[in-house]
């Protein structure tokens, strides 16, 4: 048995999908993993699945959906009532999102520790535990409280995997993914450094130059607010020529 939340939520069991009936059980059965085995109330559950609005047969309901999802979990993953809220005690069930944080945080250590091979394999697999949009078929409530935090999660992963494949000299073939990345996340500054970086080391400092300066446009534009130290020293570095060997972490330490 296996939990996936990082995209459609569903358990996955002898090989088959069990998407849960319904999306407010779904929104429940989501809430209850993230919670990492801790009670979650009746209250949080409530906002989650009706915002400030829930009906007065929401007690109810909620434990409905809490029978029905200890139908699909079964007696291996205990479901149980603690005062006013549930416990999911699965902590030895496989879950993508445990596994996502444990890859990325050993990603994270090989990157510090310089064991740059292992990073790149690290992180690459945390990156795939992703299938889509987290949380991609619950409430809006449940999104709205929980998928901001998940999604800036993997854009950590994935700017310390781009960023180790830079140090790994594949500056070229990431070129086309940063450019992407920086047009759907155009105030990201740290995407946009590592662009400079990788269009500086492919012999392209006049598209480096433009990229930090259309970038300081809009931050100025939008927010008021000048480019950010690793922005700023990252332009400062490809002025120097001592980009080449600088990475946009060092920068901004």
């Amino acid at each position: 048995m296996e939990f996936r939340i990082l995209g459609p939520v569903h358990i996955l069991a002898d090989g088959q999908e069990d998407s849960l009936s319904g999306t407010k059980q779904r929104t429940m059965f989501a809430a209850l993993v993230m919670a990492g085995g801790r009670a979650v109330s009746d209250e949080h559950l409530g906002r989650m699945l009706w915002d400030s609005n829930p009906p007065s047969t929401a007690g109810a309901q909620i434990h409905t959906y809490a029978s029905r999802i200890r139908r699909r979990v079964g007696n291996e993953v205990p479901l149980v009532r603690i005062r006013s809220g549930y416990r999911l005690l699965a902590q030895h069930v496989p879950c993508d999102l445990t596994r996502f944080g444990g890859l990325m945080q050993t990603g994270f250590k090989a990157l510090r520790d310089q064991r740059f091979e292992l990073a790149s394999e690290q992180l690459r697999e945390a990156l795939a535990c992703w299938n889509g949009e987290a949380l991609a078929d619950v409430t809006d409530h449940l999104v709205m409280a929980e998928r901001p935090q998940l999604e800036e999660a993997r854009l950590e992963a994935l700017e310390a995997r781009i960023e180790v494949d830079l140090i790994l000299g594949r500056h070229r073939q990431l070129i086309s993914e940063l450019t992407g990345l920086v047009s759907q996340h155009p105030m990201r500054e740290r995407f946009r450094a590592l662009l400079m970086t990788a269009l500086y080391r492919s012999e392209r400092q006049a598209e480096a130059m433009s990229l930090y300066l259309d970038g300081r446009r809009i931050l100025a534009d939008e927010l008021g607010v000048s480019p950010g130290q690793l922005l700023a020293r990252t332009y400062e570095a490809i002025l120097s020529g001592e980009v080449r060997t600088v990475m946009p972490h060092q920068l901004a330490s």
